[in-house]
């Protein structure tokens, strides 16, 4: 009836498959790591840099055919 503690924590969550190609893409073209959130209308890609943020929402497009998903993208600072 009860998982132990070992057992809930192996049990690990696969990321959606936008999230993982989001993250992939701005890893590898600015060498940067973001935080990448879904809910069931939109995506939000959130940095800690304003650069970074300025330069993606240039990419937005670019972004968009990446993740394969009409959902708006939202870029955060923060």
């Amino acid at each position: 009836m009860t998982d132990s503690l070992a057992n809930i924590m192996s049990n690990k969550w696969d990321e959606p498959p936008e999230i993982k190609a989001l993250k992939t893409f701005i890893q590898d073209k600015f060498k940067a790591s973001v935080a990448v959130g879904i809910s069931n209308n939109q995506i939000s890609i959130n940095t800690n840099s304003s650069a970074l943020a300025s330069t993606l929402r240039m990419h937005i497009l670019d972004l968009q055919k990446v993740a394969k998903t009409d959902k708006k993208l939202l870029i955060r600072i923060g």
